[in-house]
């Protein structure tokens, strides 16, 4: 049974006083979340990995909790941002693979259903939002490099990229 928010927040905090078995417990509830979160996002054979990602960043930033606020937002934050990396690894990884005429006919398929899915995504963003994210989040441009490109201010590139993502994961968390 995946624990409520309450509980939750009940662990993280002993945990984060040292309780040791407190962590234990809430690792495993986090593990049954993000598994449940995951499972309609990506392709059963990366489930594993990514929510072992999601893991080590939660261990890994587990100072950074603030016991005033809520326990699964804060999760479901860091959650989001490695699904993002885990889509662009994904996109640039495909797009690698589809220039190579020997790999598998699967991985092809993956990245087209990926892209696919990314733009059904992005048709629900102003154009500005979408193109500084495929820049920068999934080209790898830098900042300055996609204000350069578009046009737009290094602040606004940041801004629009910002906004972009939390409508996208607005829009990902209503398809739950």
């Amino acid at each position: 049974m995946i624990a409520d928010e309450a509980s939750l927040a009940q662990l993280m905090t002993a945990s984060q006083k040292g309780d040791a078995n407190a962590y234990r417990v809430l690792l495993s509830e986090i593990q049954l979340w993000l598994e449940r979160y995951f499972r309609r996002r990506v392709a059963p054979a990366q489930l594993d990995d990514l929510v072992q990602e999601v893991m080590m960043a939660v261990h890994a930033k587990r100072a950074t909790w603030d016991s005033t606020r809520a326990f699964l937002p804060w999760l479901a934050a860091i959650a989001r941002y490695r699904w993002v990396d885990h889509l662009r690894k994904v996109y640039r990884k495909a797009e690698d693979e589809l220039g190579d005429h020997d790999a598998a006919e699967d991985s092809e398929e993956e990245a087209v259903m990926a892209r696919m899915s990314l733009e059904r995504l992005f048709v629900h963003l102003p154009e500005k939002q979408s193109e500084v994210i495929e820049l920068v989040k999934i080209e790898g441009l830098s900042i300055a490099e996609a204000s350069a490109k578009t046009g737009q201010s290094e602040s606004l590139v940041k801004v629009n990229i910002h906004r972009g993502l939390k409508k996208l994961s607005a829009l990902v968390e209503k398809a739950d």
